[in-house]
């Protein structure tokens, strides 16, 4: 059986495309860094779809734990055929401003691990010849963000690595799609400790698009119309509506 092993899997996008996979027959590996919250999610799952589920307990901020998951699943003998990239957070702020060790866990989290663990598994795919990765990105990654740098990099990171990837991989016959979702209704904002915007897309539609987008190869999967036309805008448009829309957030904090 093909697995898909999905980060960040117990709530939100990941949730959703848990769901899709679990709908089309592929066996489920979630990982979350809250045991409760995975095993709440795998009984969610078992009362509607038959497939086999792996629950994994691991906190994607900590140095080598893209390792540490890496191995727990060869133990296992799955074939990984599919590997989601979901998990992340971000950090509302001026640079001086935010934590540094919460923002040392973000960019672990977001860049660092997120390279670990597709460095890992595709060197499997390579081996088996076949094989996808959904890397999840944001809109930020197309601008630059004030009073949210460090996320808004360490999601032009992703792209950025993603896009590089998925040209070395092609020959391979390994599939790299970049998923990049603009505000969604997720726990992302309050995490984040501002509000959810009141147009943001509910989770289960961009994960349709996004599984739609990875099963046609699509290259970046940009989940609404609003979304797609905002990059038409000039890039120093676009910084100086993020940086009001998030120094205003800022202050209402």
């Amino acid at each position: 059986m093909e697995y898909a092993l999905i980060t960040g899997a117990t709530s939100g996008i990941g949730y959703e495309l848990s769901v899709l996979f679990a709908q089309n027959g592929y066996g489920l590996v979630l990982v979350s860094s809250s045991k409760e919250h995975l095993e709440n999610t795998e009984n969610r799952l078992n009362e509607q779809y038959s497939v086999p589920i792996l629950i994994y307990e691991q906190d994607l901020t900590k140095q080598g734990a893209a390792l540490e998951l890496y191995n727990k699943i060869k133990q296992e003998k799955l074939d990984v055929t599919v590997l989601i990239n979901n998990a992340g957070f971000g950090l509302v702020g001026a640079t001086d401003e935010i934590n540094l060790s919460i923002d040392e866990q973000m960019m672990m989290l977001n860049v660092i691990n997120l390279v670990s663990l597709s460095k890992l598994i595709i060197l499997d795919m390579y081996q088996n010849k076949k094989g996808k990765i959904l890397n999840v990105s944001s809109t930020g990654a197309f601008q630059p963000g004030p009073y949210t740098s460090t996320y808004f990099a360490s999601k032009a990171f992703v792209l950025s690595y993603s896009r590089a990837i998925r040209y070395e991989a092609k020959a391979r016959g390994v599939q790299i799609c970049i998923l990049c979702p603009g505000a969604t209704k997720t726990g992302f904002f309050r995490r984040e400790g501002t509000t959810t915007p009141n147009k943001a897309m509910l989770p289960e539609q961009v994960a349709r698009i996004a599984f739609r987008g990875l099963m046609k190869n699509k290259e970046i999967i940009i989940p609404g119309l609003k979304n797609r036309l905002l990059q038409l805008f000039p890039l120093k448009i676009k910084m100086l509506s993020v940086a009001r829309m998030k120094k205003k957030k800022q202050r209402l904090k």
